[in-house]
């Protein structure tokens, strides 16, 4: 779906004007690739977007549904809808949705993803959907043993491979165990349980998955707010035009309120669409 591109320059003629002309010559490619992929897209007229469908409450199926919503969900379907592009969600691991982008599987990826540094050299980046901040939910008994950040060191993390919030647990010594495409009950009970002691996860989902599970003996930690995030849409790193046309519908749905709308019906009248006010720990020493 997706084709590699490599310029190879056939002639050099001084170093300073291979490299001009490189920079130049690829610009030029990469400009040609992204607007023939765009164009094929909206021939088409379907928009394939990777998703995981198991992440409350931003991609997931509701008890007794079949039909995938959530706030991530819901953001795409009005984008693609003012796109005039129907809509096609493929569901992987969270592991494995950037590497579906990669092999061309999906056109785009939603899926609370958090633009990084790290990320932002292989893929492109709507403008942002979401703000929120880290939080980190623990046993009820006893917080599992967690003060502060610096108490993580030895202790065990549950969350993917991949993720930023398995950097953040590993930057403060702890160890993360991992898991498939596995839903939010999984991760709470092995907390309980005692197989892991924490999970570090965006505020809102957290929140979210604790009051749709009570039963479960977890809580988020009353006293660590960290990491202020961002939330977009995951392009190709060559996206030109297809990020002008994603991020212009994304402007209308901040402007008419649509995205305050949508937010407050998943995050229980919250609105995620706005930076939050609350004074945030930033984590310094750690290169995202």
């Amino acid at each position: 779906m997706r084709k590699a591109f490599i310029l190879t320059l056939l002639v050099l003629m001084t170093a300073a004007i291979a490299a001009c002309g490189n920079k130049e010559d690829s610009q030029a490619s990469g400009q040609k690739e992204d607007s023939s992929h765009w164009k094929e897209i909206k021939d088409k007229g379907e928009l394939v977007v990777g998703t995981s469908g198991t992440l409350f409450p931003a991609s997931y199926y509701p008890e007794g549904g079949e039909q995938l919503t959530g706030y991530d969900v819901e953001v795409m379907r009005e984008a693609a809808k003012r796109l005039n592009l129907d809509l096609k969600f493929q569901e992987y691991g969270i592991d494995g949705l950037l590497s579906a982008m990669k092999s061309g599987r999906v056109d785009m990826v939603i899926n609370d993803m958090e633009i990084t540094e790290d990320r932002k050299n292989e893929f492109t980046f709507s403008t942002p959907y979401k703000y929120s901040y880290s939080t980190m939910i623990v046993r009820q008994s006893d917080l599992s043993g967690i003060k502060t950040l610096e108490d993580l060191k030895g202790k065990t993390h549950g969350g993917g491979a991949t993720t930023v919030f398995s950097k953040i647990a590993e930057h403060f010594g702890a160890k993360t165990k991992t898991y498939g495409n596995v839903t939010n009950d999984v991760y709470l009970r092995d907390v309980e349980n005692g197989r892991t002691d924490f999970i570090i996860n965006d505020y809102y989902l957290q929140s979210l998955a604790l009051k749709a599970m009570p039963e479960i003996k977890v809580q988020l930690h009353p006293d660590l707010q960290f990491h202020q995030t961002e939330s977009a849409i995951v392009m190709p790193k060559e996206a030109g035009q297809m990020k002008k046309d994603v991020d212009a519908v994304i402007k209308e749905m901040r402007e008419d309120g649509t995205l305050t709308r949508i937010s407050k019906k998943f995050f229980g009248g919250k609105d995620a669409s706005k930076k939050p006010e609350q004074d945030i720990r930033e984590i310094k020493g750690l290169d995202l």
